[in-house]
């Protein structure tokens, strides 16, 4: 017979059964939503033009009023301290936006999947967050590996690693795919130089 045990999350873990709760719960979110709507997993995002017309804000307005009547209906909340508006676009209006009866707080930085993007769409602060994703994760290969030998720290650092390991962390930089942007490159590459320590 089950029992019931106290859970610090609304959605179970650990089990097979938690995503799929999870999918069933934020299925109908997008229902009557004017605006482009992304769910992942811990993070929604409401996408649209807030042109200077009423009909852009309006939009946006209304379908964060369509979310929060949601949440309120399904007994779900939203953690509002988390959420950030990012403006983009010369000449924006910097329009603010309530969801339920609390202002969103405007940010110049968000991160879309993991990337920092700022309000110009640049995304070079990735040169500087991935070496330190990437340094923390050779602390802990340090740290966790008795043997110092080099046959046995070699292949924890290079190719023959799953790619899961450390390669998303240092991943594909936007200067690898689109060429330089301003001094973020450099800066990183300064910045390893200075900060590296050997793992031997």
């Amino acid at each position: 017979m089950s029992k019931w045990k106290p859970a610090m999350s609304d959605v179970p873990q650990r089990s097979v059964l938690g995503p799929i709760l999870f999918n069933v719960f934020i299925n109908d979110i997008n229902i009557e939503i004017e605006c482009i709507l992304s769910k992942f997993v811990d993070v929604t995002k409401l996408r649209g033009a807030a042109d200077d017309t009423l009909t852009g804000r309006g939009a946006i307005q209304r379908d964060l009023d369509k979310l929060e009547e949601w949440a309120d209906v399904n007994l779900m909340k939203f953690y509002k301290a988390k959420c950030k508006v990012l403006h983009l676009g010369q000449g924006n209006s910097q329009y603010q936006h309530e969801l339920g009866d609390e202002w969103i707080e405007s940010s110049p930085v968000v991160k879309n999947v993991g990337l920092p993007v700022d309000e110009k769409l640049v995304a070079s602060g990735q040169c500087v967050f991935a070496p330190q994703k990437a340094y923390r994760i050779l602390g802990c290969i340090k740290r966790s590996v008795a043997s110092k030998l080099w046959e046995v720290i070699l292949p924890l650092c290079s190719h023959e690693t799953p790619s899961e390991v450390l390669h998303p962390p240092l991943g594909s930089s936007a200067q690898e795919r689109h060429g330089p942007i301003r001094a973020g490159p450099e800066e990183g590459h300064k910045n390893y130089q200075r900060h590296r320590t050997p793992l031997l």
